[in-house]
């Protein structure tokens, strides 16, 4: 039971995040100085195993769309986690610097918003930023 409940929350999370992202693609966008920027677009979800998404040549489950978006942009094969809790590891990726770092070790207190994050980055260099979840 709490297997299937688990396999419906990883199918419901990555058709939801799928279906957000394929409804921003497809509006049609030209950039203001027309260098032809990349979008850039991170999926991060929270406990699953590489073997949840088809595009990395499993079959536990089939994503045709998180493929698609894969084949046409970046997959990554070789990754590593620098801290396996949510808040923290989110943390690391926004600031590049590892717990100890940037002070969020565990997720009892807030992050330190002084920091400067690559989201912050990315807007001084005219990009639009959006977060969505948790």
């Amino acid at each position: 039971m709490l297997k299937t409940k688990q396999q419906f929350r990883i199918v419901f999370v990555i058709a939801f995040v799928t279906l957000f992202l394929f409804s921003a693609c497809s509006q049609k966008r030209t950039d203001k100085d027309g260098k032809g920027r990349p979008n850039i677009i991170l999926i991060m979800s929270d406990d699953h195993a590489y073997q949840a998404i088809s595009a990395y040549s499993n079959h536990l489950m089939e994503t045709p769309n998180i493929d698609r978006i894969a084949k046409e942009g970046m997959l990554f094969s070789n990754a590593c986690v620098t801290n396996s809790i949510c808040a923290p590891s989110r943390a690391v990726i926004f600031t590049g610097k590892h717990s100890h770092l940037n002070g969020k070790i565990d997720n009892r207190f807030p992050f330190d918003t002084t920091q400067v994050t690559f989201p912050q980055l990315l807007q001084q260099g005219d990009y639009q930023t959006a977060i969505f979840g948790k």
